[in-house]
């Protein structure tokens, strides 16, 4: 038997020629955040809102060809995560409409108000917690059941159900969801979905079609290149997303080889170790391997046991690098107050896709570098995920409209699914069981022509290739690096960072036996098969027994 959430009263059944459609307020991982309008029927449910400015959701309704009586712009709003761009305007949803129903997992009810640390007044506990694999009734014929999605603790996927005497409608919402397991998340377990005979599916779209090595690459790769930094006597600063990656950080910190007995400290400030409270209160909704870890020793804050985790407090800044150290904080932060001498070196590692600035009297004591270290499924993982449930239609959202774009292009899935992704503003029918053409994918394939001199190679491409927002940054320096991958031939732009890592330290030991004279190293990574190194980040002063003198170097000596 199903619960059933109290509601205010519902508006008439009418006509209708689909009982689907989707209204987008927001579908972008910035400011602007993603916020979703779902019509089931005469129902109008809320999917995350992460609006900066709630003003749309009361004063821009789409026309749905089925129309609301209710005085409030929808009847339930159920959020998958705590994370900001997907929850910060529920607040002043609340503020605005105290009797609409909000929902969630009972651990995102938990972090929801970290979005508002900085609010005068008290938060209210305003969202109501929903149990996860359990089916909840919401309004008369319409269900929900949340299922964990990986990527943040009480992140879930949302499974809608609708029951009219005709037949039953399912959608579901993915929110963020990543397949893989992370330090301190389980991925989302593709068994527990499949067979759900869906009709829509609306599923984020981050990383586009890019592939990524496996998660435990990823933090090895990190763990590595922080590991030489510390050796270097050089402070390591780690700006990075107060709820989430802050945390997965520290444990990959704390339980890494590189640094497990180490005689090192790492300081947490800011919001991020706001987050890591939280987390600790939500201890029995962690994997049992979590929960296991916390029972031998403190989950984060422990200055008995190397590595060595303590919060920053604000007289501590001048003794931080006394010794090297690492630094967590938010990438909000302003980070010139971890400098305070100007002869201290540091490496900022920020996430991809987040923009840093870094201020400072003595800019090459600061060395700043990205690194990758994914919370979403890439390419192949939402790929896969829509293989195995089948739907009729497939709505991308979180994502930039390239990379949306790169997706519905697929041929995979255009010879299968119905797909999708508009812009905010944009309203979407979907019609179920009914014969649909689906749109010409938007061109994303250029030819163009390749004339063979004596001396060079050029080839020759349209300009409409410059219209895509990616080609700025792939053009930037006017250079670029072929490489073949199998019978194609690769092409990607040379960004002025790589350039000016190539001129300070590539070339200067062109008689030594190292990464940086190796034929087989390109963009600081090992691609020959018979290295170990294969295919990971290495060091240009690094060495191993499949090394092979590039033509260049050769010339030189």
């Amino acid at each position: 038997m199903s619960d059933r959430i109290s509601a205010s009263s519902q508006p008439e059944m009418g006509e209708s020629c689909s009982e689907l459609e989707f209204f987008p307020y927001g579908v972008e991982q910035n400011d602007s955040g993603v916020c979703l309008l779902i019509r089931m029927g005469k129902y109008r449910i809320l999917l995350d809102c992460g609006l900066t400015d709630i003003s749309p959701l009361v004063n821009d309704l789409p026309q749905f060809s089925l129309q609301s009586n209710s005085s409030q712009p929808v009847d339930v709003a159920i959020a998958s995560h705590a994370h900001a761009d997907h929850a910060r305007g529920l607040l002043a949803l609340h503020q605005r409409f105290p009797q609409l129903p909000i929902c969630a997992s009972e651990v995102t009810s938990k972090l929801l108000p970290l979005n508002w640390e900085h609010e005068s007044e008290e938060i209210p506990d305003f969202c109501q917690a929903l149990p996860l694999r359990t089916p909840t009734e919401l309004k008369e014929n319409l269900i929900v059941e949340l299922f964990p999605a990986g990527h943040l603790p009480g992140a879930t996927v949302i499974l809608l159900t609708y029951k009219t005497p005709e037949r039953t409608y399912r959608l579901l919402y993915t929110g963020d969801f990543f397949l893989s397991n992370s330090r301190l998340v389980e991925g989302l377990r593709l068994e527990e979905l499949r067979g759900l005979n869906l009709d829509v599916l609306i599923i984020e779209g981050t990383y586009g079609t890019s592939r990524h090595q496996h998660r435990r690459n990823q933090e090895n790769q990190l763990a590595e290149r922080i590991n030489r930094a510390i050796a270097d006597d050089c402070c390591v600063l780690l700006p990075t997303p107060a709820l989430g990656l802050g945390q997965e950080l520290l444990m990959l910190l704390r339980s890494h080889h590189h640094f497990t007995g180490r005689d090192l400290d790492i300081w947490v400030d800011g919001a991020v170790a706001a987050g890591c409270d939280a987390y600790l209160e939500l201890l029995p909704h962690f994997p049992a391997s979590v929960q296991n870890f916390a029972r031998h020793q403190p989950l984060f804050w422990d200055e008995r046991v190397r590595p060595r985790v303590r919060r920053l407090q604000p007289e501590q800044l001048p003794i931080l690098t006394k010794s090297p150290c690492i630094v967590l904080t938010d990438s909000t932060a302003e980070l010139n107050k971890y400098y305070q001498n100007d002869n201290d070196s540091w490496l900022v590692l920020v996430p991809e896709k987040i923009d840093i600035k870094i201020n400072h009297s003595n800019p090459e004591a600061i060395n700043l570098e990205t690194y990758l270290l994914a919370e979403h499924s890439d390419g192949p993982g939402t790929t896969q995920l829509i293989h195995n449930l089948r739907p009729q239609h497939v709505i991308f959202v979180h994502g930039s409209a390239a990379y949306l774009a790169d997706l519905t292009s697929l041929e995979e899935l255009q010879n299968r699914y119905h797909l999708h992704s508009p812009g905010p503003g944009t309203l979407v029918e979907l019609p179920i069981g009914e014969t649909f053409l689906q749109p010409a994918p938007p061109e994303t394939n250029y030819e163009g022509e390749l004339s063979e001199w004596e001396s060079a190679i050029t080839i020759s491409l349209p300009s409409g290739i410059t219209k895509d927002p990616r080609w700025r940054q792939f053009a930037d320096t006017g250079l670029v690096e072929a490489r073949w991958q199998g019978e194609e031939l690769l092409l990607r732009g040379l960004s002025p960072k790589e350039l000016i890592n190539q001129n300070s330290e590539r070339f200067i030991w062109p008689n030594i036996d190292c990464c940086g004279t190796c034929k087989h190293q390109r963009g600081q990574r090992c691609w020959n098969p018979a290295s170990p190194l294969y295919n990971f980040k290495v060091t240009l002063e690094g060495y191993c027994p499949a090394y092979e003198r590039s033509s260049n170097n050769a010339a030189e000596s």
